[in-house]
C-alpha cells in the first residue's frame, strides 16, 4: 500500500480517483461548506431588519385574559345600566350565544383616575393609579362570540386556524434583537383555548412560531427542559457543528425545507440558550420586594419574566392569564374580583418597572381578551348562579400602553348600556394594523406570498388608529 498521503485520501474517498481529482474535490467539497456557512450566516432568518419607516417600538407585550373580560366590570362604566338595572333591555337583547334576561349593573364601583379622569373598575386600583399612561379602546367589536374563532381573529387575523400569529409576523417582518433567546415567547400556566395554532408560524417559515412555556416552575432548569449541558461546550459546539454541516448537505440536495430549517436554527438557539437562559428566565434573582410587587401568582410570575425577556431583546412575549379560559364568567361576574387581585398588581408593576427602566416608550403593552360580557345577566338552564354574564362580540374594551400610544386618553364609545360598539367601532384589524405600524411596518406591505397570493396578517382589511398614536 503506498505511503503517500495524497493516494490515501484518494483510496479513502473513492478508489478510483486519481489524486489530482481527489484533491480537487475535497477542495470544492470544504469550500461548498465553508459558502453554505456563510450564506447561512448572512441569511440568518432572526436577524433584525429594516423597518419600513421609522418606528415608535421595538417591542410587543400582550396579556391575554383568555376567556372573555367583561368592559361593563373593568373600563367601561355604565350609569344607564345602573339606573336600569333589573330592568328589561330596551328593544330587546341582541342576540348572544346563550340566553340572557334582564339588565345587570356592575356589582363593582368605577372612580376617575389620573390627570385624566378616565374612569376605572375598583377591581383595578394600581392598574387605575397609572392610567394617565394607558389608552383605552371601549369601542371594540368582533365577528363571533365563541372563545375559539376570537381568540384566532385577534392572534392570526382569521376565525380559523391556518394563519400566521402576530408574533410570527413580527419575527418575519423584523427579525430579533436577541441571539440567545427565542424573539417569541408565549407563556401560559397551562394551555389556553385552541393552543398553539394562536401562536403558530402556519405557511411562514416555521423558525417564526413562538416558543410556548408552561411557566408552572421557578426553576430555570425545569421551566426550560434539557438546557443545562450534558457534555463540555466545546463538544457540544463540535457536534452541533457536524449535525448543521450534514443538514445543509441535505437541504442542498433536496432543496429547502422550511421544518428542517427550523430545526437547524432552534438547535442553535437551544445552543446559546444554555449562557443566558438559566439566568434569564430565573425570577428568584429579583429582589424579595419585586417578588411581592408582582405577586405570587401565575400572572405575577408571567409579568415579571415577560420583563426580564423584555429587557434581554426578545420581539415579543405573549402571556395568557391560565389555563383554558379563566375569565369565562357565566355564572358569577364575581370572580373577576378574585381575578384582577392577582392580574391588577402584575400589570401595574410590568408597565411601572418599564417606565422606570426607560423602555415603556419603546414597548407596546396590549392588555386584552377576545370579547367582551353582556350587560344583562345570563339566565340559561345551564348555569346554577345566574350572577353572571354570557359572551358578547360586539362590544368590548381593551387597554394599550407605551411604544408610541397616546397615553391618558379614551377611544370610542359603547352603546348607553354597553352592547354595541356605536362610536369609533375598532375591530382587531385595526388594532393589529396599528401594533404593526407602531413597530414601523405597514400592514398592507407586510406580505408572504403562499398558495397562489400575497397574504398580510390583517388580510384585506385594517385601518391604522391614528388618534391613538401619540
Amino acid at each position: 500500500m503506498s505511503t503517500n498521503p495524497g493516494h490515501r485520501i484518494a483510496a479513502a474517498v473513492h478508489p478510483r480517483w486519481t489524486r489530482r481529482e481527489a484533491l480537487s474535490r475535497l477542495a470544492g467539497g470544504f469550500g461548498s461548506l465553508a459558502l453554505a456557512r456563510e450564506l447561512t450566516a448572512e441569511a440568518n432568518p432572526f436577524a433584525p431588519k429594516a423597518t419600513h419607516f421609522p418606528a415608535k417600538a421595538k417591542r410587543i407585550v400582550y396579556l391575554v385574559m383568555n376567556g372573555g373580560m367583561s368592559h361593563v366590570d373593568t373600563f367601561d362604566p355604565k350609569p344607564l345600566l345602573v339606573k336600569h338595572n333589573g330592568q328589561p333591555v330596551p328593544g330587546g337583547a341582541p342576540k348572544t350565544e346563550r340566553s340572557t334576561g334582564s339588565l345587570f349593573a356592575s356589582p363593582f364601583a368605577f372612580q376617575r383616575r389620573g390627570q385624566s379622569g378616565i374612569e376605572v373598575s375598583e377591581i383595578f386600583p394600581k392598574l387605575g393609579g397609572l392610567i394617565d399612561h394607558c389608552c383605552v379602546i371601549r369601542s371594540m367589536w368582533t365577528e363571533v362570540p365563541n372563545h375559539e374563532p376570537s381568540l384566532f381573529m385577534f392572534n392570526t387575523g382569521t376565525i380559523q386556524p391556518g394563519r400566521p400569529s402576530l408574533g410570527s409576523w413580527l419575527m418575519y417582518g423584523l427579525g430579533s434583537e436577541s441571539r440567545n433567546l427565542p424573539g417569541f415567547v408565549v407563556l401560559c400556566p397551562g394551555m389556553p383555548v385552541v393552543g398553539s395554532p394562536l401562536w403558530s408560524s402556519a405557511f411562514l417559515p416555521a423558525v417564526f412560531q413562538g416558543t410556548f412555556l408552561k411557566n408552572t416552575e421557578t426553576d430555570p432548569y425545569k421551566l426550560v427542559a434539557h438546557i443545562r449541558p450534558r457534555a463540555g461546550m466545546e463538544v457540544q459546539r463540535r457536534q452541533l457543528d457536524l449535525l448543521r454541516s450534514l443538514n445543509e448537505e441535505h437541504l442542498a440536495a433536496r432543496g429547502a425545507d422550511s421544518q428542517l430549517e427550523a430545526s437547524i436554527e432552534a438547535m442553535e438557539t437551544a445552543y446559546r440558550m444554555q449562557t443566558e437562559a438559566p439566568e434569564a428566565f430565573d425570577i428568584r434573582r429579583e429582589k424579595p420586594e419585586t417578588l411581592a410587587r408582582y405577586g405570587d401568582s401565575e400572572i405575577g410570575r408571567s409579568c415579571l419574566l415577560a420583563r426580564r425577556l423584555l429587557e434581554r431583546g426578545v420581539r415579543m412575549v405573549q402571556v395568557y392569564y391560565g389555563n383554558s379560559q379563566p375569565w369565562d364568567s357565566h355564572e358569577d361576574i364575581l370572580v373577576h374580583q378574585r381575578l384582577a387581585a392577582k392580574t391588577d398588581p402584575a400589570v401595574a408593576s410590568l408597565i411601572e418597572d418599564l417606565r422606570e427602566r426607560g423602555m415603556l416608550d419603546d414597548t407596546v403593552v396590549v392588555f386584552g381578551t377576545e370579547f367582551g360580557r353582556t350587560p344583562a345577566v345570563e339566565n340559561g338552564s345551564s348555569t346554577k348562579l345566574h350572577y353572571g354574564r354570557d359572551h358578547n362580540s360586539y362590544g368590548y374594551s381593551i387597554v394599550l400602553a407605551g411604544g408610541g400610544v397616546k397615553g391618558g386618553t379614551v377611544y370610542g364609545a359603547t352603546d348607553d348600556f354597553g352592547y354595541k360598539a356605536a362610536d369609533k367601532p375598532v375591530h382587531p384589524h385595526d388594532v393589529n394594523a396599528t401594533l404593526l405600524h407602531l413597530m414601523g411596518l405597514d400592514h398592507t406591505r407586510l406580505t408572504y406570498p403562499y398558495s397562489g397570493r400575497d397574504f398580510r396578517l390583517t388580510d384585506v382589511h385594517g385601518t391604522v388608529l391614528r388618534g391613538i398614536v401619540a
